[in-house]
């Protein structure tokens, strides 16, 4: 997993679009669909000369995950969880303040990401400043195609930034606290 969620600045050198509504180059892209991470994910594989994880439908809409591919791709939940825990069972990996923008110290918006303490990991941001939109699928059954995103974001209470909370959303849903976090696998999972 990433040390940083993805930054306005990154997203801008592979897609050559801004769609953060709070700007800033170190801070993290957010108002992106989780289609819009996806291709993301494959462009910035293609560029680095990797495998593309994710193959999509020409009307856009299937998206199908190579599990064998060494490109970048969303985390799955179950990954991005424990790499949140940081090999703990603690809910935060430290004080509010000290680790994660959220509603009472983020002045309403976003921040450059690396600015709190890290997880023992020296992974930056888990909780607070975005969401993070993940692979997985909600519950089909109930929400069709629903896809998870965690981690909670500036405009949640102290109590929204746990390891263990969830949301889900469609994945056409874009929203100013929303962005991501890539992961590689090593010679695929």
């Amino acid at each position: 997993l990433a040390k940083y969620p993805v930054t306005q600045d990154m997203y801008y050198s592979i897609t050559q679009k801004s769609p953060s509504y709070f700007k800033g180059n170190q801070n993290p892209v957010e108002s992106i669909s989780w289609y819009d991470a996806i291709r993301f994910c494959n462009l910035l594989s293609q560029r680095e000369g990797l495998e593309e994880c994710y193959s999509i439908s020409s009307n856009g809409e299937n998206v199908t995950y190579n599990t064998e591919s060494n490109g970048y791709r969303l985390p799955t939940e179950a990954e991005w969880e424990y790499a949140c825990r940081a090999g703990t069972t603690d809910v935060m990996y430290g004080e509010s303040d000290r680790i994660a923008w959220y509603k009472e110290n983020s002045n309403g918006e976003t921040h450059e990401v690396g600015k709190k303490e890290p997880n023992s990991w020296g992974i930056y941001d888990m909780l607070g400043n975005v969401w993070e939109w993940c692979w997985d699928i909600y519950d089909e059954e109930t929400y069709g195609s629903y896809r998870i995103f965690r981690g909670g974001g500036w405009s949640d209470p102290a109590r929204g930034c746990l390891a263990l909370n969830r949301r889900r959303s469609h994945p056409t849903f874009y929203i100013e606290d929303l962005g991501l976090r890539l992961a590689k696998s090593i010679n695929g999972i």
